[in-house]
């Protein structure tokens, strides 16, 4: 499968061009360190509540890792339970696919032109991986954001760049902006002398939402997670919009990443409680709205969902990267990353930004298709502290970059200037006498570009290295000369062993 077939966006700069860019937006970076430290603030305060919230992250990580190694069977489950409650499970290997039976069933869905050439969403980051909104434009489908931060996403031809908040980019004065521009083209107009205060954003949203509820036939939803022993999928949001596309319109269309089964009903205890509190600081969910099947005379009359591989069957085979299919979508590895708080979501390219894009998206779309993103990021470790279902992004990264470099290395007819670099520092390390040499050589050659009492630039391709670190100069004598300068010949210890002489 390759990754056009997947599709998750990329066709961008790789992140170090897009990164350097991002860094040069005052104002994207004011809007991200604001949004970001309240997040996490509040993140913090909450967690801190629960005696046992380290035992919820454990009991989270097992059933996550359960599911992933017997995840064939959970899914056969719940292809079973959700036709016995009346719904149709649809299975989908790629992006194409998935689009191509969604475009079918609203096709399929009958009533009046206008009905069947729109529909109403409720915020879901499957359909944006697998870039469904524009299928459904090719086919002649408008499909209508309600989430109202996916609405301003929408409206301002933009894209999302956080899990969780897609328009953190954005202030109110622009929201105000774009609400003014845009809304008329896509329905009803923002009102006059619309203010930038955040109750009046939200209540021009709210009446141009409105009419398009009331109308829309069909829906299409993502899934938080789904029970298998049940049938139940679960959706969660803060602003209603969800609800109403779950239960006005005739037809519910889900598409789900195979990967948010969970084995039973029960396991959704454990995960109510990690989500709200690792994604927006609040203790429980506002909108946590949950359907089994169809049910006459109350919601949808017609539910279809459609399992989602897209790449994550690769994944799974991998032992190491295979973690990251635990995602909850809680963006909290987002809100503690220094890397993510300067360059936004949009440096990474993908649907999936931050740490655990840097791990996810290389894996769905294949490392040659995104070999800079696991080199995004520091390794220091936050993202892995803050996950509720601790995956370890660190590790998966390291992982991930050796995958880049070797494959990498398969296309080269020659070795890097990096490669070489290496195979010589392993020459020198290998032999006493050379690592000696090299020492010398290396404190004399770093005095000859001395500035100040640090490196400066070096020539030719070392010029990357001192561009981007402030590297202070080596000690003019090296630990083996201190040494053999300053012991004493009776009763040392040794450097090598830790034990004095004349022990036995």
């Amino acid at each position: 499968m390759s990754g056009a077939d997947n599709v998750v966006w990329l066709g961008t700069p790789a992140f170090p061009q897009a990164a350097r860019a991002a860094l040069a937006d005052t104002q994207l970076r004011a809007n991200l360190r604001r949004a970001t430290g309240t997040i996490r603030d509040k993140r913090l305060a909450v967690a801190a509540e629960l005696e046992d919230w380290e035992d919820l992250r454990e009991t989270a990580a097992a059933v996550k890792r359960h599911t992933l190694r017997h995840l064939d069977h959970h899914l056969l489950r719940l292809e079973k339970t959700v036709t016995a409650a009346g719904g149709v499970v649809h299975w989908a290997a790629d992006a194409a696919e998935a689009n191509r039976i969604v475009t079918d069933l609203v096709r399929a869905t009958g009533g009046s032109d206008d009905e069947t050439r729109e529909v109403v969403k409720v915020k879901s980051m499957a359909t944006q991986e697998i870039g469904l909104n524009e299928a459904l434009a090719d086919a002649g489908i408008r499909a209508y954001e309600t989430d109202l931060a996916e609405l301003i996403v929408q409206l301002g031809r933009d894209r999302p760049s956080h899990i969780l908040v897609p328009a953190i980019h954005r202030n109110r004065s622009e929201i105000r902006e774009i609400f003014q521009r845009e809304m008329g083209e896509w329905g009803r107009p923002a009102p006059e002398g619309l203010s930038d205060d955040p109750r009046d954003l939200a209540e021009a949203a709210r009446l141009h939402l409105r009419e398009k509820f009331l109308r829309a036939k069909v829906a299409v939803s993502g899934a938080n997670f789904a029970a298998a022993d049940t049938g139940t999928i679960v959706v969660v949001e803060s602003e209603g919009n969800g609800r109403m596309c779950l239960t006005l319109p005739e037809t519910l269309i889900t598409v789900m990443g195979i990967e948010k089964v969970l084995p039973s009903f029960a396991d959704l205890e454990v995960f109510l409680q990690l989500l709200p509190r690792s994604s927006t600081g609040e203790r429980m969910n506002p909108y946590t709205s949950l359907w089994t099947g169809v049910t006459e005379g109350d919601g949808p009359q017609n539910f279809h969902l459609v399992l989602l591989d897209n790449g994550r069957t690769a994944t799974l085979a991998d032992e190491v990267g295979r973690q990251a299919l635990a995602c909850i979508r809680c963006s909290a590895c987002l809100n503690v990353c220094p890397v993510y708080e300067r360059t936004g979501g949009h440096a990474y390219g993908s649907v999936y930004p931050g740490p655990i894009g840097a791990v996810l998206t290389p894996q769905l779309v294949g490392i040659e298709n995104a070999a800079s993103l696991p080199f995004a990021s520091t390794l220091c470790g936050a993202c892995y502290d803050a996950c509720p279902v601790k995956i370890n992004i660190p590790e998966v990264l390291v992982h991930l970059r050796a995958e880049a470099v070797e494959a990498g290395r398969r296309t080269r007819l020659l070795p890097t200037v990096e490669a070489l670099a290496m195979k010589a520092a392993g020459a020198a390390m290998s032999s006493p006498g050379r690592l000696a040499a090299a020492q010398k050589i290396a404190a004399l050659g770093a005095r000859l570009v001395a500035r100040n009492g640090r490196i400066g630039a070096l020539p030719g391709p070392l010029g990357r290295w001192s561009d981007s670190r402030d590297t202070p100069l080596p000690p003019r004598e090296t630990l083996r000369a201190w040494w053999r300068r300053t012991r004493t010949p009776a009763n040392e210890d040794s450097p090598a062993t830790g034990e004095r002489k004349g022990r036995r």
